[in-house]
């Protein structure tokens, strides 16, 4: 599934990974020696934590060099014709009379508390492609629910 994200996100990421890269590593490689100095690494806890922290980090930028690589950027593109949802939209629904408000971003970018969802997640999947008017049932964890798109922003 492409990995979703806006292009403010993606340069978050690209920044997260060159600090990762040239400085924590850097500081990483500078405490083992350090803890390597004080003598027998097997009973060293500065050094095992060290070693821990660095596989860590080289974890972490693993994972980033894949979303940086795999990164489809959002559209925001405020031109184009909003005939069904799709990534990047905010889209306005009615649910039991109420009115509620989503955006679909992509899974890295989800904030369900300030109504950010994933493209991914149940609710996020029922949306895609739907158009105003239409009423869909979407199952969650919590139970089925009907919504009815009112608009895409």
């Amino acid at each position: 599934m492409p990995k979703y994200v806006s292009a403010q996100r993606l340069e978050e990421l690209k920044q997260e990974l060159e600090e990762l890269k040239n400085v924590k590593r850097k500081e990483i490689a500078r405490r083992i020696e350090e803890a390597k100095s004080l003598g027998d690494l097997s009973e060293n806890a500065e050094y095992m934590e060290a070693r821990e922290e660095q596989a860590f980090n080289e974890g972490r930028i693993k994972e980033l060099e894949e979303l940086v690589r795999e990164a489809v950027l959002i559209e925001e593109n405020k031109r184009r014709a909003k005939t069904s949802v799709s990534v990047g939209d905010t889209v306005e629904v009615e649910n039991s009379g109420k009115s509620q408000t989503f955006t679909i971003v992509g899974s890295n970018e989800a904030d369900p508390l300030n109504n950010k969802i994933s493209n991914e997640s149940p609710l996020g999947r029922a949306f895609l492609g739907r158009i105003p008017g239409e009423k869909i049932k979407v199952n969650t964890p919590s139970g089925q629910f009907e919504y009815k798109i009112v608009r895409i922003k």
